[in-house]
């Protein structure tokens, strides 16, 4: 089912941030969100619910050490997906 992506003000900045820092993870992006539009439990993306403090939250993965954090919302009467936070496994935990 392919949902639109909604960019919060923190992932905005923190996707600026990554493709000026590493164009490899710039296409790991790319890639990921694309896969994330298009259905957001495509298996190569290993879409998953979070636990804890991100409880709510669903991580997928970009590549081993690459995740893409966001929540499932509501826009214009349908589903859609608020990208929230980007980066390896550590900087997002």
């Amino acid at each position: 089912m392919k949902r639109q992506l909604l960019r919060s003000a923190s992932f905005t900045r923190i996707s600026k941030q990554l493709v000026k820092r590493s164009p490899e993870r710039a296409k790991a992006l790319a890639a990921t969100l694309a896969m994330l539009e298009e259905n957001a439990h495509d298996p190569r993306l290993h879409t998953h619910q979070l636990r804890g403090g991100l409880k709510g939250f669903w991580a997928a993965s970009g590549g081993y050490d690459f995740r893409v954090i966001f929540r499932i919302v509501e826009y214009e009467g349908q589903p859609a997906i608020m990208l929230v936070d980007a980066g390896t496994h550590d900087e997002v935990y």
